[in-house]
């Protein structure tokens, strides 16, 4: 029998970029600075040298990475054979458009010898779009490798990228090798592998404070992109009528699961020995949990342990939230 161990929170790494505005901070509560550039919120992170560090309780101070080394079992339960914490969750504001990119797949990680030969395949979820504000989310119809170099060539590539309108509640499925950009007045929250490979396949053209078109990775970029996958729409979430009423599926893939709760009664999670990440996009809740009491507010994250279930989450009075597990 392994020892309990009680939900945790972690201090956020917060990324300034020159694309960040202020939401996170006045929208989700992020202690900013004055700063008008703060563009990510990096909540639960064992990458490297970026680790999110333990808030409080028993393991104050420590990074996730330690913990993982010292606590695999109790923190992961069926999956503690994981040499590092495989999910990195994050929030992004997007004041303005970011580059137009694209992630290896596994495989393609581990051909590059990229650390730990993992992917990025991810997941966002809208918390707040302006209006007519779009994302960029794979190929149009019959775009293929050749014709994407001409519109390379002619600064044109725009003309082949799919662009949907979205608004707050949507849930784009980004799957690695997927061309993407996220447009201009967005806040949302990402899951992902936790891996930072990033391809710059475009631009827009734009040149940096040196007067210099910025590095694009365009040979890396066309060896990672799927061609047969085409454009991508939101995805259409599925009930989890065994969950509650308003609970549903946003995301499954072999990465991880998102499942989005709207909680006006205590909801409980199985014990089925895995940890879950709860991620509060709206509202107030208290996660019980290993006989401790932690509130989850709005822009917040928790960790529930695999050695923390039976675990339970009480509104107060009302709260939306985003459960992640794999």
């Amino acid at each position: 029998m392994l020892p309990p161990m009680g939900p945790l929170k972690f201090i956020p790494l917060l990324k300034r970029i020159r694309w960040g505005g202020r939401r996170l901070g006045d929208v989700l509560g992020k202690s900013i600075g004055v700063e008008a550039d703060y563009a990510e919120s990096w909540e639960i992170c064992d990458l490297s040298a970026d680790q999110t560090l333990i808030a409080a309780g028993e393991f104050a101070g420590s990074p996730l990475r330690k913990l993982m080394q010292e606590h695999s079992p109790e923190l992961l339960g069926r999956h503690s054979g994981e040499s590092e914490f495989p999910l990195l969750i994050k929030f992004l504001d997007a004041r303005d458009r970011l580059s137009v990119q694209v992630h290896p797949d596994d495989d393609l990680a581990a051909a590059a010898f990229i650390r730990g030969g993992r992917g990025k395949t991810e997941a966002w979820v809208i918390l707040a779009a302006e209006p007519g504000s779009r994302v960029f989310a794979g190929l149009k119809p019959g775009v293929t490798a050749a014709s994407l170099r001409q519109h390379l060539d002619r600064g044109r590539v725009a003309e082949c990228l799919h662009e949907v309108e979205v608004s707050a509640g949507d849930c784009l499925y980004i799957p690695a090798g997927t061309v993407h950009a996220i447009g201009e007045g967005i806040l949302l929250a990402e899951v992902q592998q936790s891996s930072n490979v990033t391809f710059r396949l475009f631009d827009w053209n734009r040149v940096g404070g040196d007067g210099k078109l910025r590095e694009l990775h365009i040979e890396q970029s066309l060896t990672c992109i799927d061609f047969a996958r085409g454009p991508v729409h939101p995805v259409v979430p599925t009930p989890l009528l065994h969950a509650g009423p308003e609970s549903e599926l946003l995301a499954s893939c072999p990465y991880f699961t998102i499942h989005r709760h709207v909680v006006e009664r205590p909801l409980s999670f199985p014990d089925d020995n895995r940890c879950r990440i709860v991620i509060a996009l709206e509202g107030t809740s208290e996660c019980v949990s290993s006989g401790e009491r932690h509130h989850v507010r709005k822009g917040e994250t928790i960790l529930i342990p695999a050695a923390g279930h039976p675990a339970t989450l009480e509104p107060q009075p009302r709260a939306v939230v985003l459960e992640v597990f794999w």
